[in-house]
């Protein structure tokens, strides 16, 4: 599947203010400039609303539920009124509305969404988050309003979905786009933008295992599709600027029953909007 699109990076940007703050927190101590960094990774990045995504967030019934597992507050988007549900995860710094196009498009075919604005995104409640809370979002959803038909999740949302499903979260099919793989490929690329050396991504990666309680990719996507048995499309751009596609042939390499769709000229959210992927992932579920 192929697009001969000219390339845009799409990957976030740092501030020249962080990057000289980092710099200077190296200098005097790995462990302070650990820390820092640390706290940026688990720190979304807010933005606001686009323009394209007002029509979803004036037509979705939205509603707050406690997670209890985390003491926090998210936001919920219910989307049409079929009694066919399908979860929809957004991605890291996104929003429960960044997935509109492929909501829209389910809706159309007779199926209703549900998606969320995770922990500190949107207008859910908290400053910081991580996958593991992303995955309790999902299991709580899935108590509340479960089971759902299928389940769609974008970036970290599609690590998270995964990850849930090998949990015990029940969906017939699953779609994972842009999705990363090794938690410490993630956290590398992540110190790297930083311009930190490798021994304070090290000292991260330690106060990471300490924090969670868990080896640094425990939570790796590919670990969670050994285990899975339903059919999972894996979606991915070659000019992904945020997860490098090699991501997503190894993900696909493990599943039992995977379909895999490497676009090209669509970078990490831009694929999000595509008329092409959306259809092929309509067909796909539908």
């Amino acid at each position: 599947m192929s697009r001969k699109v000219k390339k845009k990076k799409q990957s976030m940007a740092v501030p020249k203010s962080i990057l000289t703050t980092a710099k200077v927190l190296q200098k005097l101590s790995n462990k302070l400039a650990a820390k820092f960094t640390m706290k940026l990774f688990i720190t979304p990045v807010k933005f606001k609303l686009p323009k394209r995504e007002e029509k979803m967030e004036r037509e979705s019934r939205q509603e707050y539920l406690d997670i209890p597992k985390l003491n926090k507050k998210i936001c919920l988007y219910h989307l049409g009124n079929n009694a066919k549900k399908v979860l929809i995860v957004h991605g890291w710094s996104g929003r429960g509305t960044q997935l509109w196009s492929i909501a829209d498009s389910l809706v159309k075919n007779g199926y209703s969404t549900l998606s969320f604005d995770a922990p500190a995104h949107g207008k859910s409640t908290g400053r910081t988050s991580d996958m593991m809370e992303f995955i309790a979002c999902i299991q709580e959803l899935d108590k509340k309003y479960g089971p759902f038909e299928y389940g769609v999740g974008h970036s970290l949302g599609g690590m998270a979905l995964l990850n849930a499903i090998k949990r015990g979260t029940t969906v017939k099919k699953a779609v994972t786009i842009g999705s990363g793989d090794l938690i410490s490929d993630i956290m590398d690329d992540f110190t790297q933008k930083l311009g930190m050396d490798i021994e304070t991504n090290k000292t991260m990666i330690k106060l990471f295992e300490k924090q969670f309680g868990i080896t640094i990719n425990s939570y790796a996507t590919y670990i969670a599709a050994k285990e899975l048995t339903i059919p999972v499309l894996v979606v991915h751009d070659t000019e992904d600027e945020d997860v490098p596609v090699s991501a997503a042939y190894h993900i696909h390499k493990h599943l039992q029953d995977g379909e895999l769709i490497i676009t090209e000229g669509l970078g990490h959210r831009k694929i999000l909007g595509d008329s092409n992927v959306i259809n092929k992932i309509t067909k796909f579920l539908t």
